[in-house]
């Protein structure tokens, strides 16, 4: 019976996709005959219902026709409890500790896996199909041709929660493996504060040799920064040639990023770059559902329906309608019905057509008492910076203009909006005042108090 699953591969292999073929059936190997049942295994859980839910069919009918008769089978996940690349990393594995339930997933470094960003909870659609199918390609290891995945795609499309999915997979499967998950904005501070202590030698030996799988986020966030960048690119090469994993995630292509050394660009473009595109219809509507039966929402098919009709933007914008219904319902004491809905994303149209970069300007110079001339001006005085900042951060979330515009707006070039944005986000994580500012002022902006 293995030769008839041998055969059965062959045929597949002709009628699906390389990178389809390789990724899920190439792997499926024959085990064992079990009351005359066909047991194949599987490289783990994931893939097994992957295969279960999307080849079942073709491969029972490849079977039937090969034998000429009715062939039962079925799958089984064999043990692979550990993945180490090198003898030395073999070396150096540690016993593994057992997890906490029900917390969010501490790597080896940096910062928390947020526990619902899986692959599992992943909706996979035309949009995202390869980016989801290289994801799971490097975290299980089966990519030998390129050591790093860059996923790119707009702010709200879901490239953290796939990044963040190689990360619990590797850690599920792999458990041996050290796992770094860190933001470029913390990789840079964190290599500042090596500089500034005299700990450089540690800080590279940690990453060189004490890392596995490096997951980088926001990589865009390094434009300008020439002495991060140098050191990055130089850490890669170790890394590369060690055979380790990167996975970098960008709202934009390598090309495109602002004063980006060509070292660096350079081992970004040598990666594999999977890009995320806005969810089609039929998608936005599967991931509403998910998200609906995730808080065990009584939300109808139909109110789904409008909603993914309605709200095209991106996921983000898809969850906060969903919120937005739930918890006018829960307020209300009303059940989900259809006006609601439709008074959730007037609310959220209207929002998004009155929210301007003007608007937003004026608004935050109302709120640091400065004169629009004054938040635009070339001065470099840290009581106009901040505001600045910040309203090129919130021009950014909640409009819809590219970087360019943006720093148009601002008289600056778009390079200094990537710093600003990211200087917020940076700010918002450490100082409580800058956090409640912008929350603030996007309550302000949500409500229409503008």
């Amino acid at each position: 019976m293995e030769a008839v699953w041998e055969q059965v591969k062959a045929k597949l292999k002709k009628k699906l996709s390389s990178q389809a073929y390789h990724l899920w059936i190439d792997p499926v190997c024959f085990d064992r005959i079990d009351n005359g049942r066909m047991v194949l295994n599987c490289v783990n859980s994931f893939s097994k219902k992957r295969i279960h839910e999307n080849y079942h069919d073709l491969i029972t009918s490849e079977m039937d026709q090969l034998t000429g008769q009715r062939c039962e089978f079925s799958f089984e996940v064999k043990s692979s409890p550990t993945r180490s690349r090198t003898p030395a990393a073999r070396r150096k594995q540690k016993p593994v500790q057992l997890g906490l339930p029900n917390m969010n997933v501490q790597v080896h470094s940096g910062r928390y896996l947020r526990r619902d960003f899986t692959f599992d909870q992943f909706v996979v659609g035309g949009n995202s199909d390869f980016a989801f199918s290289a994801s799971l390609s490097f975290a299980s290891c089966k990519n030998k041709q390129q050591n790093a995945l860059l996923l790119m795609s707009k702010t709200g499309m879901g490239k953290s929660h796939l990044s963040q999915a190689i990360g619990h997979h590797v850690l599920s499967e792999f458990p041996n493996d050290r796992v770094y998950y860190i933001t470029a904005e913390d990789f840079t501070n964190e290599l500042v504060s090596a500089f500034r202590h005299g700990s450089v030698d540690r800080f590279k030996s940690k990453y060189r040799n004490g890392c596995d799988v490096l997951i980088l986020e926001d990589i865009h966030y390094l434009s300008g920064r020439n002495r991060t960048q140098i050191e990055l690119a130089h850490m890669l090469d170790t890394m590369y040639e060690s055979g380790k994993t990167v996975i970098f995630s960008s709202c934009y292509l390598p090309g495109d990023i602002p004063k980006l050394t060509p070292e660096l660009r350079s081992r970004l473009q040598s990666g594999l770059i999977s890009d995320i595109e806005p969810p089609d219809f039929n998608t936005r509507v599967r991931i509403l559902k998910k998200k609906a039966k995730a808080r065990r929402a009584g939300v109808s098919m139909d109110i789904l329906r409008y909603l993914a009709t309605e709200l095209t933007e991106d996921v983000r914008q898809l969850e906060s309608g969903l919120t937005g219904v739930m918890t006018r319902s829960s307020l209300m004491s009303e059940p989900v019905n259809m006006a609601l809905a439709e008074n959730v994303v007037k609310i959220i149209g209207r929002r998004r057509k009155k929210i301007t970069i003007d608007v937003i300007k004026k608004l935050v110079a109302r709120e640091y008492d400065l004169t629009v001339a004054e938040l635009v001006s070339k001065s470099r005085r840290q009581q106009i910076v901040k505001p600045r900042q910040i309203a090129m951060y919130l021009s950014r979330v909640h409009t819809d203009s590219p970087l360019q515009t943006i720093g148009q707006r601002f008289n600056r070039y778009h390079a200094t909006v990537i710093h600003a944005v990211g200087a917020v986000e940076n700010a918002m994580r450490k100082e409580t005042t800058i956090k409640r500012q912008v929350e603030m002022l996007n309550k302000k902006i949500e409500a229409g108090n503008v």
